[in-house]
């Protein structure tokens, strides 16, 4: 039926998931550490992970996202012995599928396993094709970011349905883009993907632009004009900034959006659309219903789907490829030779922390391509001032605010009495052990890349390894 991986140390609570598992066609695969079972991920397929939040050598936080990189991205639930709110939030924000706090009899856990196996298959049979992971990319939808994935997951479901879709997330981080992938992935893809900026809708023409009008219905009407509404029938209505929809059309698009028909303005008779809604806004809806700005009733409709984008500094191993990829688009557009990015022009990229999010990177490296004139190569010098300036306060800001939060942790009371030695040599292990420990994590036990990193010898490095009792399973090529 499929294969499951559990991480956790303590395996003597599985050991009778085994046999009981087995008999019902389910392979289950035991890993010790976080190190563990990135390895097996690398060289099995498995249809879920069972992951406990604490471990040797990391907690869940910091694995799920290489697990949730890997080629043959698993389904991953996190399971706790106490829990904690705010790694649960982080968790299912990053793609874990769900967080469990003490998982009971071997009984709940199979039936978890055979509802979760099911539920990927599912998800394998309906997976969006690589060419239309192409068609993405040439869209403007890049990376391969496990926060962009699990976007890119919700929005292949939408796709598959007629169902409303509420696409939320800061300015800047392309909401038109995944409204516009849903449209074209859809079965309306054929026909109109209309969009209205309900922003820039005037105060006295909204119904007459939404609804359509009659001709003499008002001053000015010389001529009948449908709307947009009617305008996306057998297509998609995209509302772009749907905050901003006036409190007395939110009751009218309401109706239009439960029954599909509306009365264009001047008419004596209603009209009819089948269309596919998309929202989108950057603001709170949920807050602004609370204080009576937007009605509760039209947002419950509005978020049969709820697409949340992440800022970008959220994605921070997409912005290389959203760099490449806007390079050679400008090439393209502008027919010149591409230019190439400098190690430390890359690294200001991911120093800054991106408040206009895509958006903004993209305006960024066209100003640093024109501000390069005949230069082969862009440095951190192209860049706009305020982006370097940012990225060097925070240089000579970091290390004196590591200090405020104490994160060396260093309990000095306790260390009066021993010499000024020991408390350093205890120190440096301590910051040897968990560098070595995120360095392996970081490189997925890379053997090769971690020396090439640390600047170590392999015999030195597996030395370390063995003092700090690191697990020792990982690639060695």
């Amino acid at each position: 039926m499929g294969q499951v991986l559990i991480v956790d140390h303590e395996k003597e609570f599985y050991l009778p998931l085994a046999p009981l598992a087995s008999a019902k066609g389910i392979g289950i695969v035991h890993a010790g550490s976080l190190l563990e079972g990135i390895d097996k991920i690398n060289s099995d397929s498995f249809d879920l992970i069972l992951l406990k939040d604490r471990l040797p050598d990391g907690t869940a936080v910091e694995g799920v996202g290489r697990m949730l990189n890997a080629v043959c991205a698993p389904a991953i639930i996190v399971i706790s012995r106490h829990g904690d709110p705010d790694e649960a939030e982080q968790l299912l924000k990053t793609g874990v599928m769900d967080y469990i706090i003490n998982p009971g009899t071997p009984d709940f856990l199979l039936n978890l396993f055979e509802r979760t196996i099911r539920c990927r298959k599912d998800e394998r049979a309906n997976r969006i094709p690589v060419t239309t992971s192409e068609g993405l990319q040439a869209g403007g939808i890049v990376g391969s970011s496990s926060p962009l994935q699990a976007c890119l997951n919700v929005m292949a479901k939408a796709a598959q349905s007629d169902a409303n879709v509420l696409i939320t997330g800061e300015s800047g981080t392309g909401k038109e883009l995944f409204a516009s992938a849903i449209h074209n992935l859809s079965s309306r893809s054929a026909n109109n993907f209309v969009v209205v900026d309900c922003a820039a809708l005037p105060q006295t023409l909204v119904e007459s632009i939404l609804f359509g009008h009659e001709k003499g219905a008002f001053t000015g009407a010389d001529k009948t004009k449908p709307g947009l509404i009617k305008q996306a029938d057998k297509g998609t209505l995209f509302l772009d900034e749907v905050g901003e929809l006036p409190i007395n059309i939110q009751k009218k698009f309401l109706r239009v959006l439960q029954e599909h028909v509306f009365r264009p303005v001047g008419s004596n008779f209603e009209a009819r659309s089948n269309f596919r809604l998309i929202a989108a806004t950057n603001r709170n809806l949920g807050e602004m219903s609370r204080k009576g700005d937007f009605r509760e009733d039209l947002l419950f409709r509005l978020q049969t789907f709820h697409l949340e984008l992440p800022p970008l500094r959220e994605r921070q191993p997409d912005i290389t490829e959203l760099a490449y990829h806007y390079k050679e688009r400008y090439s393209r557009f502008h027919k010149e030779k591409e230019k190439n990015f400098s190690t430390d022009f890359l690294m200001t990229l991911k120093r800054y922390d991106w408040p206009g999010n895509v958006r903004e990177l993209f305006n960024a490296l066209e100003r640093s391509i024109a501000t390069a004139h005949d230069s082969d190569t862009l440095y951190p010098m192209h860049l706009p001032t305020n982006i370097r300036i940012q990225v060097i306060r925070q240089a000579v800001q970091t290390p004196s605010a590591e200090n405020d939060e104490g994160r060396m942790e260093l309990n000095f009371a306790g260390d009066i009495g021993q010499t000024l030695q020991t408390v350093r040599d205890r120190t440096v292990e301590e910051i040897e052990k968990k560098y070595l420990r995120q360095l392996v994590l970081h490189t997925m036990g890379d053997v090769k890349r971690c020396c090439q990193i640390a600047g170590l010898s392999r015999s030195r490095f597996y030395g370390l390894l063995k003092k700090y009792r690191i697990p020792t399973s990982y690639k060695t090529s």
